[in-house]
């Protein structure tokens, strides 16, 4: 049976020390996979974050055994993160700002054979430098057009071999790596991060700025329609507001027909509009010498044409010299001739009866 360990390597027992104090010191810890990380990063990250971010370098199994001893709420949960190699990061910064600056901190790598190609592959024309023989070969093989010249071995025009999400062959990696031309883009992203006894992801922890500063110009513009609407005075309002008040006051001023220096004309204006509006409502009035225009009236008999054909005269119409016309007895003539005296006639002297 193996003898339990009673003493380790000074280093390892210094990096033990250094996660039994940091996480006490700093208010994040955070974590990140060394699988995704090349040495190459690291060297200008430290550089870069010196005084804000501490950077360890540790293997899981020390670090399990570190956590372990430590008095943390949620520090638990982040153990069962530990895998493989692991970089701890240690600050006082916010985790998210601290997952967008390594966001921000990208750098261009050597491609590997079976690298995805972070960027669109341009190989320029120029010298390469690089003397003929096998070379040619390869250049070939990857569709980039050369030629000889002074010795040395010149890219005729701008090839693209890989674009962008495409994997990247052995050879074309080899090729770039000597054409000094570098298509992978590295950043160091946290897998996970611990802020006041609370544990985000890497999900989590990924923050879209113009996506964040869109929320925030549109919740600035609701929180400010909402203060006016309700009338909350603030300073980002109160101008406003106070141009809101002067508008209805006005609209009421002109709707309830109270005269005021600013509405005295606005007012007028309304009065005299529906003045006319009333006015074209109403009848007209008839005129009295205007004879009645009636629609689709029949003529009457004193409308009738007085040169109607073929019509038979009647009496009115009649002339008044109508020739061979017996006198009527009032048209005869009072000295009627011859006429028998009657008993009424009879002369008053009647001479004396037998």
């Amino acid at each position: 049976m193996h003898e339990k360990r009673t003493e380790y390597p000074k280093k390892k027992a210094q990096m033990y020390q250094l996660l039994q104090d940091l996480p006490k010191k700093y208010n994040v810890t955070a974590l990140v996979r060394m699988e995704k990380v090349r040495a190459s990063q690291l060297l200008p990250l430290r550089k870069k974050l010196l005084g804000e971010v501490e950077i360890i370098g540790i293997k899981d199994k020390i670090a399990r055994k570190s956590l372990e001893k430590l008095d943390i709420p949620g520090i638990e949960k982040m153990k069962e993160k530990l895998t493989g190699q692991c970089l701890f990061m240690f600050t006082n910064m916010s985790p998210f700002r601290l997952n967008v600056l390594l966001g921000k901190n990208k750098v261009l790598l050597n491609a590997r054979g079976g690298d995805i190609a972070s960027i669109d592959v341009i190989v320029p024309p120029k010298n390469t430098g690089i003397a003929p023989g096998p070379m040619l070969t390869e250049f070939k093989e990857n569709k980039i057009p050369t030629k000889i010249d002074q010795g040395t071995i010149w890219i005729l025009k701008e090839t693209t071999p890989v674009k962008k999400g495409e994997p990247i062959s052995t050879k074309l990696a080899a090729l770039l790596g000597k054409l000094d031309i570098k298509p992978i883009e590295a950043r160091i992203v946290l897998n996970s991060a611990l802020s006041e006894g609370i544990l985000f992801t890497e999900e989590e922890l990924v923050v879209d700025i113009d996506k964040f500063k869109e929320r925030l110009v549109q919740a600035n513009q609701q929180a400010i329609s909402l203060s006016i609407e309700i009338a909350y005075i603030t300073p980002d309002n109160a101008q406003q507001l106070i141009s809101k008040a002067a508008q209805s006051a006005r609209s009421l001023s002109i709707e309830s027909g109270f005269l005021t220096d600013e509405t005295n004309e606005q007012i007028l204006q309304k009065a005299h509009a529906q003045a006319q509006n009333i006015a074209a409502k109403l009848p007209a009035e008839p005129k009295a010498d205007a004879p009645a225009d009636k629609p689709d009236a029949e003529p009457t008999k004193a409308d009738a044409p007085a040169d109607k054909p073929d019509a038979e005269p009647t009496k009115a119409d009649a002339p008044a010299d109508k020739p061979d016309a017996e006198p009527t007895k009032a048209d005869a003539p009072a000295d009627k001739p011859d006429a028998e005296p009657t008993k009424a006639d009879a002369p008053a002297d009647k001479p004396d009866a037998e």
